[in-house]
Order: structure tokens, then sequence, then C-alpha cells
């Protein structure tokens, strides 16, 4: 896979990686990753999860409001 950059984007993805000491190439992955993460519609286990931590952090409202 071939990835154009324009000068500015180069730029930035060079200072980043210089930054983060790491390579430009693993610098795009992680930034890829991250956009995919970012985007990706939350799982049924994500709101299953979800929900199972609330109802552990507000169990003693959760009861009182069920009265």
């Amino acid at each position: 896979m071939t990835l154009r950059l324009t000068e500015a984007e180069d730029k930035a993805l060079t200072d980043t990686a210089e930054q983060l000491g790491i390579s430009k190439h693993e610098a795009a992955r992680q930034a890829i990753r991250q956009l995919v993460e970012a985007t990706r519609a939350p799982s049924t286990s994500d709101w299953l999860d979800a929900a199972e931590y609330v109802g552990r952090r507000d169990r003693e409202l959760l009861d009182r409001l069920a009265q």
C-alpha cells in the first residue's frame, strides 16, 4: 500500500513519529487503529459491559428507585 500525503501531512507525521520515538510507519498504523476504534459502532458486549458497570456503581440508587 502506498500512502500519499501532502507536504504538511508528511511533516506532521514525521514530527509526531520523532516525538514518540517511533517510525513514521508505526505512527501511521497507530493513527489508523485509533480512528477505526473511535468510529466503530459499539457492540452488544460493549453495551452489556456498560450496563453491568452502571448497575454495580449505582446499585443503591437503583434499589431505592425500584421501591
